[in-house]
């Protein structure tokens, strides 16, 4: 694929799923960030955008089942793949990381106050997860499968109380940059996940599972700003 400096993030990751891997290893911001230019993003991220660009020309093409191409499917199996795959995951990784979180600022609390941080940072981006899905599950997403089955000709749309899906998109993208920013702050405590010298091993799968949550972050806000919320915009209206 052909991309230039000024091509933006976002059309980057939907042209080419596979290119996620090359923008999450340089820290670009291709989710809540992915309205900028490819030259903005890396400008931010402190990288260089002409470096990227070759890296996205060498990237190897080969998709695996994370990196299916959502722009065409129907929007109810981009919901069903949210829920089964990212919001399972949330809730699973919040129960395990909590305890760790825990057990490891016991032990390294005193020399590595970062812990401290870290874990107000974690409490906060998971209450919002938590509240965050559960909107989503409640409202949002089924009043889309709902779009999707009037605009097929199978249901008839009751008006939402939000009156427009745009409303509670709104409100959802808000949410998801609160959590982005909580997640960077929780990188940024960690000094981008970087093992202490006397780290255990608990220690060192507290990072990992917190780097695996910030990567599985960004592939779940960019499914939803980036496609699912566009294309139910779209969707509603050409069915109201």
């Amino acid at each position: 694929m052909n991309f230039i400096s000024e091509t933006k993030v976002k059309d980057i990751a939907l042209a080419d799923p596979s290119a996620r891997h090359v923008l999450e290893d340089a820290r670009v911001d291709y989710c809540c960030g992915g309205g900028k230019s490819l030259q903005e993003a890396c400008v931010h991220a402190g990288v260089d955008a002409q470096e990227i660009l070759k890296q996205l020309r060498e990237n190897s093409q080969d998709v695996n089942p994370s990196d299916a191409n959502w722009t065409a499917s129907p929007l109810s199996d981009l919901t069903a793949h949210i829920k089964s795959h990212h919001h399972k995951y949330v809730r699973e990784a919040i129960l395990r990381i909590n305890p760790l979180l825990e057990k490891v600022k016991a032990k390294h609390g005193e020399h590595h106050p970062e812990l401290a941080e870290i874990e107000t940072s974690f409490h906060a981006v998971g209450r919002e997860m938590i509240m965050h899905m559960q909107k989503e599950e409640q409202i949002l997403f089924p009043y889309i499968e709902a779009l999707e089955r009037a605009a097929d000709g199978k249901g008839i749309l009751e008006p939402p109380f939000f009156q427009t899906v745009k409303n509670p998109i709104h409100a959802m993208m808000k949410e998801h940059d609160a959590a982005g920013e909580w997640v960077r702050q929780i990188r940024k405590a960690s000094a981008e996940y970087a093992t202490p010298a006397d780290a255990c091993t608990s220690y060192k799968a507290l990072l990992q599972e917190l780097q695996q949550f910030e990567i599985d972050l960004h592939q779940h806000v960019h499914l939803e700003n980036n496609i699912l919320f566009p294309r139910a915009v779209e969707l509603e209206g050409a069915v109201v």
